[in-house]
């Protein structure tokens, strides 16, 4: 059998440490955690015979886009309670438009808006909170954003686990916030943006008995890397050139680089696509580190961007962010939030709805293009976070405020009315 433990990333630690114990951070150093495999002998082709053979399945577990690839994430007992909501399994879409808009490039976008609570953060979650419901433990926190807590919240109410969720105040799309008191989380707002509610979360978490959730859990990180895994399948295990990525806390970036990492070392793939990470303009410390070359993170203390999933300006992912870029190649861009909106635009003519963080990365895409760092006719995938409802006033705010290109008519209920405003209206269009 497979097994598992736990690694400290800091170079000049690098130590082991026992599965069993709820840790977050290396007890040695205080660095962040992977989860690392001791893998039994593996058959790439016959186990990709097993995987495609199991969405013909009937079974729950096989249902799943993540725990259909289970033998990439043995750190569970499968005869055990498995908490999933059938995530995964998202499309991979091409969007012909969009790529000509961009590069021109050949684009697809893997849309992990079409999880269960409409975001990528549904795989980890399904890994983390099997983790914690097979550890026993009766609740679980997270700061976020939005996305992180209605997937908690969901995922928690599955398993029948308390869930206790820190929010910026005023700073979540209603959306979100309406997500995670559906699925009956207790919500506290608290501190002006996301790093101020996490700050206070670690802090309280240990006198609380709190099992947090949040990007930092390495057992988050084994779910969310499952994407690699199916999106590779749609593709007939042929990499694309690139994979984009939206970076907030940069967990999303570190599990899709470490997926990509373990598939090369079992021999899925020998190609290793670059990997791209896009912030906002207003909340990218990830960026300016990596432009200064700094040894440190340069953080962002008032992050500002209206795309909200990703205004955070201390990523505690970073060092694992950067390590994946290092070894694929990789590198980061920024981009501003009318660049965001735009790609979201033309994202929306092509039929694709998402929420704005996704739209950083084919924004992203066509910068660089332009810079000459991505080559025209590229094979590109990017990644979707979230769903299009996931921030409705972001679209009434941006689509309706403009008087003269507002795309909602209010008209007076007779039919002199309404012929005059509709052929204004369709002539200006």
């Amino acid at each position: 059998m497979s097994s598992a433990y736990l690694q400290c990333i800091e170079e000049a630690c690098g130590r082991r440490q026992d599965p069993k114990r709820d840790l977050h951070a290396c007890e040695f150093c205080g660095g962040l955690l992977d989860v690392k495999y001791d893998f039994d002998p593996i058959d790439p082709e016959q186990l990709r015979r097993t995987w495609h053979q199991r969405r013909l399945s009937g079974e729950p577990i096989d249902r799943s886009g993540l725990w259909r690839f289970r033998e990439l994430i043995p750190f569970v007992d499968f005869k055990a309670r498995i908490i999933s909501l059938s995530e995964g399994s998202t499309p991979l879409v091409g969007v012909r438009r969009t790529g000509w808009w961009a590069g021109p490039v050949h684009l697809t976008i893997k849309h992990q808006g079409n999880n269960p609570t409409g975001s990528f953060k549904d795989l980890g979650m399904s890994a983390c909170i099997t983790r914690a419901e097979s550890r026993g433990v009766r609740m679980v926190a997270c700061a976020s954003t939005g996305n992180t807590s209605a997937s908690m919240a969901a995922y928690a109410a599955r398993a029948g686990i308390k869930a206790l969720l820190f929010v910026p105040y005023k700073q979540i799309s209603a959306a979100k916030l309406a997500q995670a008191l559906d699925f009956g989380a207790l919500v506290v707002e608290v501190g002006d943006n996301f790093d101020d509610a996490f700050r206070l979360l670690r802090e309280i978490a240990p006198e609380l008995g709190l099992y947090l959730v949040n990007s930092i859990n390495p057992f988050r990180i084994e779910g969310q890397k499952t994407i690699v895994a199916e999106m590779l399948e749609q593709r007939a295990w042929r990499p694309p050139d690139y994979i984009v990525v939206p970076g907030g806390n940069l967990g999303n970036s570190s599990a899709i680089g470490k997926g990509l990492r373990e598939l090369k070392e079992l021999g899925f793939i020998e190609k290793v696509p670059h990997i791209v990470i896009v912030q906002a303009a207003g909340a990218n410390p990830f960026y300016q580190t990596l432009r200064a070359a700094a040894p440190d993170l340069l953080a962002v203390d008032n992050p500002q961007t209206e795309a909200t999933a990703i205004r955070i300006g201390h990523p505690a992912n970073w060092k694992k962010a950067k390590r994946v870029l290092d070894w694929a190649g990789g590198f980061c861009e920024s981009v501003t939030d009318e660049e965001i909106f735009e790609a979201k635009r033309v994202l929306a003519e092509d039929g694709v709805g998402c929420e704005p963080a996704s739209a950083a990365t084919i924004a992203g895409v066509r910068k660089l293009v332009r810079a000459g760092k991505i080559e025209r006719h590229a094979d590109i995938v990017c990644v979707l976070t979230g769903n299009q409802l996931k921030d409705t006033d972001y679209i009434m705010r941006h689509r309706t405020e403009d008087q003269k290109n507002s795309q909602l008519l209010q008209v007076e209920p007779d039919l002199n009315s309404l012929r005059r405003e509709l052929k204004r209206a369709l002539r200006e269009k």
